[in-house]
């Protein structure tokens, strides 16, 4: 989901690499998605998590790698300078790498600088946990950059700023629902899936407010529809979790791909196909053909 969050504005990028990092950015009017598969010729497959270009994305200023890590991986060491090397050529221009993480342990990994072997030729991640993201209590704020409140939410909705930032997050849910209402319930189950019993019984509290300007277009909605989807997109976890252990059964070996796909699918049909393959495949990618 915070990959998502990115591609949906990818303005998010560059403020969180200004506010945290302190880093320079380049004047820009406009700023876009560009690939995330970094092949030529070679028939290696080399594939980032996502790309954002800062400028025109023809003749851009900047170019970010963003790449989100759920845990340590001895093979970024080598491929993420691919990756930042491949986009600079590509658009002949700065690039710089971002890299997420949910914790410290992770964040502390993945921020050990790259010796590459070239004399002056070492790279060093930028890496973000939800600590570093700053939070957002200002409603007008969360409605101008509504991805980051929701960033904002999870990572401090048991801090002294509470109350504040998640009446933020719901005035940014109730901005996007205005043009999109279904990404706007899929931010509001994410940040409430994120949320302590604490925080969870707070967000409730200013929902039902009778003084909570969203009430009657926010509230209403989302505790309805997102109750009844939630319970929709809880079944999806537990059949996709079902065939996980299925397949770990059957000692086949599964990629962090093949796992990240099979948890993020929220279709019933698809994971009840791919259930049915499992029983015959040799391996785990015969699932997905």
């Amino acid at each position: 989901m915070p990959l998502e969050l990115f591609r949906n504005r990818p303005e998010l990028a560059a403020e969180l690499l200004q506010t945290v990092f302190g880093f320079k950015l380049p004047d820009f009017a406009q700023i876009s998605l560009g690939s995330e598969v970094f092949n030529d010729c070679d028939p290696t497959e080399f594939r980032c998590d996502g790309t954002i270009i800062v400028g025109d994305p023809n003749s851009p200023d900047l170019g970010i790698v963003l790449e989100r890590q759920l845990r340590s991986d001895r093979r970024k060491r080598f491929t993420w300078p691919v990756y930042l090397a491949t986009l600079r050529a590509r658009h002949e221009c700065p690039v710089a790498l971002l890299v997420l993480c949910p914790d410290e342990a992770i964040a502390d990994a993945c921020a050990e600088p790259i010796e590459t072997g070239h004399p002056g030729w070492v790279l060093t991640p930028l890496v973000l946990t939800p600590a570093q993201i700053p939070p957002t209590t200002e409603p007008a704020e969360a409605r101008r950059l509504p991805e980051l409140a929701v960033l904002s939410a999870p990572a401090h909705a048991d801090g002294p700023h509470q109350e504040a930032v998640l009446d933020a997050m719901c005035a940014a849910i109730d901005a996007v629902t205005e043009g999109d209402e279904d990404r706007g319930l899929l931010y509001y189950e994410y940040v409430r899936s994120q949320l302590s019993v604490v925080a969870r019984h707070c967000l409730e509290e200013i929902m039902k407010a009778s003084t909570y300007e969203f009430e009657s277009d926010f509230a209403r909605r989302f505790i309805t529809i997102g109750e009844a989807q939630g319970e929709a997109r809880g079944e999806a976890r537990g059949e996709a979790k079902a065939l996980l252990s299925f397949l770990e059964a059957r000692h086949l070996t599964v990629s962090d791909e093949a796992r990240e796909r099979i948890i993020s699918c929220t279709d019933l049909d698809q994971l009840e196909t791919w259930i049915q393959r499992a029983a015959t495949v040799d391996s785990v990618e015969e699932l997905f053909g």
